[in-house]
């Protein structure tokens, strides 16, 4: 309903259209609840766990003390000679994630160009989900498949033990490589045409113009899938634990069983150490320094993401 002011002679909105039914004011508020209720959960759950790791942590390097811990070089809790040195597990883990991102980078990276840059747009919207297809594959159908399947096949090429780094770090960077290529692709899409008509414009290939124009201004999100991807590998427990072994060694023989700090905590977690117990603990130790290394991969992550971040008009 409108009305016009005589003195003026501009339409003015009654006051009845421009206030707000005391009914939708309570279900505004009632939605604003429900989704911060929403928010509170995930916090605090993160919260929950971070608690409870450390905690129990804490009690463990109560009865070990941190030099047992950062400066033993053999890690056998199982054992009746007991050593809690963590680097063997954390070589374990850091040896097939390099593995792992040496073949995720250069796939994800050149199917998002392709993707991006060469693929008709058909092609591209087929492809696409294709390639993501492989992040919903179970990482246990990963983890066999490297053991009855490519380790076989690798043995006919190089030595290799039957649980060895080389194949568990293989498949795991077929399986990061979708996320590596998802979010490698924004990036590229991200950055304006304008910037490749302008290097076109200078004569330069398409090429050229791919590596000295496009992927640097794509750097930070590119940058940031690679970290996750790290992340990722870091994190991944069902692959490392069927295809790697169980042995934590210092190595960096690949073709050699590794332990990670993935595959001992799921160890641990089998039922087989008392709750409670000093071996049991060990399983909360291990996982604090796999939270304080993802931790640091997430802030640096964040942070290149927001240094070399490139806006656009």
């Amino acid at each position: 309903m409108t009305s016009i002011n005589p003195q003026n002679g501009f339409y003015q909105n009654s006051r009845h259209s421009l206030e707000k039914h005391p009914s939708e004011d309570i279900q505004d508020k009632i939605v604003g609840a429900i989704l911060f209720c929403c928010a509170l959960v995930s916090v605090l759950t993160t919260f929950g766990i971070v608690v409870i790791i450390f905690q129990v942590a804490f009690e463990f390097f109560q009865k070990v003390s941190l030099a047992q811990f950062f400066l033993d070089t053999k890690w056998t809790p199982l054992f009746a000679e007991q050593h809690f040195g963590i680097w063997p597990l954390i070589n374990g883990t850091f040896l097939t994630t390099v593995i792992a991102m040496a073949v995720a980078i250069p796939l994800g990276l050149s199917s998002a160009i392709y993707l991006s840059e060469y693929a008709q747009p058909k092609v591209a919207a087929i492809l696409r989900p294709a390639v993501e297809l492989l992040a919903g594959i179970p990482t246990v159908v990963y983890g066999y498949f490297a053991l009855l399947f490519v380790t076989p096949l690798l043995r006919n090429f190089i030595p290799l033990e039957i649980f060895n780094a080389l194949s568990a770090g293989l498949m795991m960077g077929i399986m990061i490589t979708p996320t590596v290529g998802s979010i490698s692709l924004d990036a590229i899409r991200s950055v304006p045409r304008s910037l490749r008509e302008g290097a076109y414009a200078l004569g330069i290939t398409k090429l050229e113009a791919i590596f000295k124009v496009v992927l640097p201004a794509a750097l930070s999100g590119i940058t940031a899938s690679i970290i996750l991807g790290i992340s990722r590998a870091v994190g991944e427990t069902m692959t490392v634990l069927i295809a790697a072994g169980q042995q934590p060694k210092l190595t960096v023989n690949f073709a050699e069983s590794v332990e990670t700090m993935t595959a001992y905590m799921a160890q641990i977690s089998g039922g087989d150490s008392p709750r409670g117990s000093l071996n049991f603990q060990t399983l909360y130790a291990v996982g604090a320094v796999l939270f304080m290394i993802t931790l640091i991969l997430n802030i640096v992550s964040y942070w290149i993401s927001n240094r070399f971040k490139e806006k656009y008009e």
